[in-house]
């Protein structure tokens, strides 16, 4: 979404078509023009980025009647109406209905543009706050958050919030303690599903002679020992979502029976001959390339591409150093009301080490490392020396990046810490308020994101 564009030019008259076009593409608008009103209806949704300048008189479908139906789908979509003389008062009412300003004729050049201009601002910071009021919902909504600043998080949360209401299965490719369990449990939540249950499988975890009764279930007497119905985990999640984690840790010959499942929606128990149909949104997740798995062997290459419509990459820590002293934040105040503890300082020393160290188990070690020292504080095992074992997290990293990456670790967390106070914050990290300033444009850092 840009400041220029797009622009809906209706008018039935030729030429004022053409003047108005060129009037808008002059001013940097990318515009369409129509004849007749009904043509640009289909067209407009509640995403839709632009204005509609439309004539009131035309055969048809009038202006006015148009407006109201543009305010039917998005009544903050603007509609700039062109009005003869003789209109004025209709043109009046037309605003106080929803029409976002009127043109007389006949026009300059400028006023069409100075007022599409106000026109397409006013477009642009209304989807702006739409998006935000929708990110917010999200972030404070009981269950699971997707937490973080960094572009990489950014872009996963928009992916989760596009998909999470679509009812095509998912595969999530991250290393272990990236949060691949999290970004499920999210999505389920997120989704007209949230109702129902949230099923979670460790492939990994379970002995290949039970996998399949624990899937699938189990009638009485379909193998020795089975003395009563077994409701299996596919069965027990219809109607929600079932979490098949390190999925590239399935038996092959299992593999061909959840492809089965997958395409036809329908599972049969172990002993019966009764098909059972299902309705549920499979997640699957692996810590490793699927795709290179199948290539080896080890995966098959059929049911890869039946998990692999809507392929999530979960970035590692590592790779989104920012977040980090945001989630220790996060994880220290979830331990303190767990545990009924005070919330321990988080020292310079202390985002310094977080900030040093290579995290190979990911969020997941981070949020133990949390736990550890809200209940130890510094009398623990939290220093430098410890929390390294000689590992270095930077790796390819040069000084000056590194030093960046610090910084801007170090302004964010205080930021953070005195809620967007500029002048707390210039006190406790000691710079003038210019020097503080340049860096958080540098950095893209807003200090109203931390109110």
């Amino acid at each position: 979404m840009t400041a220029n564009g797009p622009i809906i030019l209706i008018d039935d008259e030729q030429h004022i078509r053409i003047a108005g076009k060129q009037t808008l593409e002059l001013a940097g608008y990318e515009v369409q023009c129509f004849e007749q009103c009904e043509m640009v209806l289909p067209m407009l949704s509640l995403e839709w980025p632009g204005v509609i300048v439309s004539d009131i008189k035309m055969p048809h479908m009038d202006g006015l009647t148009f407006m109201k139906e543009v305010v039917k789908i998005d009544r903050d979509l603007p509609v700039i109406l062109v009005t003869g003389h003789g209109d004025i008062s209709m043109a009046v009412q037309a605003i106080r209905d929803g029409a976002y300003d009127f043109i007389e004729k006949p026009f300059h050049a400028d006023l069409l543009a100075d007022v599409t201009k106000r026109a397409m601002e006013k477009r642009t910071l209304t989807l702006e706050n739409r998006g935000l009021q929708s990110e917010l919902m999200l972030q404070s909504a009981p269950g699971p958050r997707i937490i973080g600043r960094t572009l990489p998080i950014q872009q996963l949360r928009k992916i989760v919030t596009q998909i999470a209401d679509v009812d095509a299965d998912v595969l999530l490719v991250g290393e272990t303690g990236s949060g691949k369990e999290l970004i499920a449990r999210h999505l389920h939540e997120c989704s007209r599903r949230q109702g129902k249950n949230f099923v979670a499988v460790n492939c990994g975890a379970l002995p290949e002679t039970i996998i399949e009764s624990e899937l699938f279930g189990h009638e009485p007497g379909a193998f020795t020992g089975a003395q009563n119905r077994r409701i299996g985990k596919f069965e027990y999640a219809n109607g929600g979502t079932l979490f098949l984690d390190e999925i590239e840790s399935m038996p092959l010959a299992l593999q061909v029976k959840l492809l089965r499942a997958l395409q036809e929606r329908s599972i049969e128990r172990l002993g019966s001959n009764k098909s059972i149909s299902l309705d549920l949104r499979v997640v699957a997740a692996s810590k490793v390339d699927l795709r290179e798995a199948s290539n080896q062997g080890v995966f098959r290459e059929d049911l890869y591409y039946r998990l692999n419509v809507l392929n999530i990459p979960i970035p590692p820590l590592r790779e989104r150093q920012e977040d980090i002293p945001l989630l220790f934040q996060h994880f220290m105040l979830v331990a303190s009301n767990y545990y009924k503890r005070d919330s321990p300082t988080l020292t310079g020393d202390g985002v310094r080490s977080l900030m040093a160290y290579s995290w190979p188990g990911n969020v997941r070690e981070l949020r133990n490392v949390a736990e550890r020292f809200v209940l130890l504080g510094e009398t623990g095992a939290f220093n430098l020396d410890q929390l390294l074992h000689g590992t270095s997290a930077t790796g390819g990293m040069t000084l000056p990046e590194q030093v960046q990456s610090f910084e801007r670790c170090v302004i964010e967390h205080e930021l953070a810490r005195h809620n967007g106070n500029i002048t707390k914050t210039l006190e406790t990290l000691g710079v003038p308020r210019k020097t503080l300033y340049d860096k958080m444009r540098k950095y893209g850092l807003d200090r109203r994101n931390y109110q």
